[in-house]
């Protein structure tokens, strides 16, 4: 039981990282609708931002698989 509750709380940080990631995308496509020549620069920055971002929520999930299998 404690370890299924451990598991459930390390993906509760999933929820920040993918709100985090919709934040960035948004203000990317706003940075573009008004500026778009600066189009290539803004995706590339995005793109690399939402990789940063979603690290969190891989390793908030290969904690909770650990405490689900390894811990057992």
């Amino acid at each position: 039981m404690g370890t299924a509750l451990a598991a459930a709380i390390a993906i509760l940080a999933v929820m920040p990282s993918a709100l985090g990631e919709a934040w960035v995308c948004a203000k990317s496509v706003e940075g573009m609708s008004r500026n778009p020549e600066m189009y290539s620069k803004l995706r590339s920055n995005m793109i690399v931002a939402c990789a940063l971002v979603e690290t969190t929520a891989i390793y908030a999930f290969v904690t909770a698989l650990m405490m689900i299998f390894v811990m057992n």
